[in-house]
């Protein structure tokens, strides 16, 4: 059976597909899995640990030594992101309702859905239209990967009175340290950056599924559209303010338009937040599956999105040679 293939073929199938099967075993069958010992610490338990081992294996991909013209573009692209989703979350959390959602998104799913980016997709989509600079400036985004920029958004916004308890500088390291553990090991060895990269694809289908046994399928039910709206903003929205920066930096735009994601890392984002934060707790579950669907949806929708930019480009008088583009009439 091609059961890895099969997946790889679904976008965010790794971390989409066990969340959906688990959040339906444990909303018709909730009880088959919990028989204790290695069983339930495993696929019932074990979100925290194997999340926080997922930190720590993207925490060693993020390599110190890199400079030059790709550190600029990764920097402009990172802050973006983050000004962008923190903006809206901002904004969400001053126009909530009296249930704390804002066109029935939690703030935290805004924030971490729009934040993040999926690595994969955006190499790909560079490696197509971009050149060796740009595919470099991948290194730094790694910082978008995880909790800790969403972490610092809601700390501004508590510091604002937007967001009800700070977070506490014990359960601010308590999240932060395994990402700064893996940071130290994959800068002091290459082969270990290498040895821990490996963890950082093999665990989301592991922790999605753990977090799929605490969700009700009801849960996913009302979270799907709002999150499929979340997918569309986080693509039209950070993806045209990537692409609108970068033609203003004179730097290929559709670089710029192709973090216009969300990747399936950031599914683990409101339960980390929550571990930080009890206080985030009751909006945990519902971020989870918006999240989700954001995932699948940026996935789908950003190829066509980048599509269209590029045949605009090109219809404009533009080409794209070796990754660089170029006026070529006009």
């Amino acid at each position: 059976m091609k059961i890895k293939a099969t997946l790889e073929r679904i976008p965010g199938g790794m971390m989409v597909v066990p969340l959906l099967i688990a959040a339906i075993l444990n909303t018709f069958a909730p009880d088959l899995l919990r028989i204790g010992n290695f069983t339930q610490a495993l696929f019932v338990d074990g979100a925290s640990a194997l999340i926080a081992l997922f930190l720590l294996c993207t925490g060693a991909q993020i390599n110190v030594k890199s400079f030059g013209v790709s550190i600029g573009k990764g920097a402009t692209l990172l802050a973006t992101k983050w000004v962008v989703g923190a903006a809206f979350g901002l904004i969400a959390y001053m126009f909530a309702g009296e249930n704390g959602l804002w066109l029935g998104l939690a703030p935290i799913a805004i924030i971490a859905a729009m934040t993040n980016s999926n690595g994969g997709l955006f190499v790909a989509l560079v490696g197509q239209y971009g050149s060796k600079e740009d595919r470099a400036a991948y290194s730094l985004l790694a910082l978008n990967d995880g909790p800790f920029l969403t972490m610092v958004a809601l700390s501004i916004f508590g510091a604002m009175g937007f967001v009800d308890g700070m977070f506490s500088l014990q359960s601010f390291i308590a999240v932060l340290l395994p990402i700064l553990v893996g940071m130290v090991l994959g800068n002091l060895d290459e082969e270990m950056r290498v040895f821990l990269d490996n963890g950082s694809s093999m665990l989301i289908p592991f922790f999605a599924f753990a977090l799929g046994m605490g969700i009700d399928f009801g849960a996913i039910v009302e979270g799907g559209l709002s999150g499929i709206i979340l997918g569309l903003l986080t693509v039209f929205v950070t993806g045209t303010a990537g692409y609108l920066v970068f033609k203003a930096f004179k730097w290929n735009p559709i670089v710029g338009a192709a973090e216009g994601s969300t990747a399936g890392n950031a599914v683990a984002t409101p339960a980390a937040i929550a571990a930080a934060s009890a206080g985030f707790a009751q909006y945990a579950e519902l971020a989870t599956v918006q999240v989700a669907a954001s995932t699948v949806t940026t996935a789908i929708l950003l190829p066509l999105y980048i599509a269209f930019l590029v045949k605009r480009l090109e219809r404009k008088g533009y080409e794209f040679n070796e990754g660089n583009l170029k006026k070529v009439n006009g």
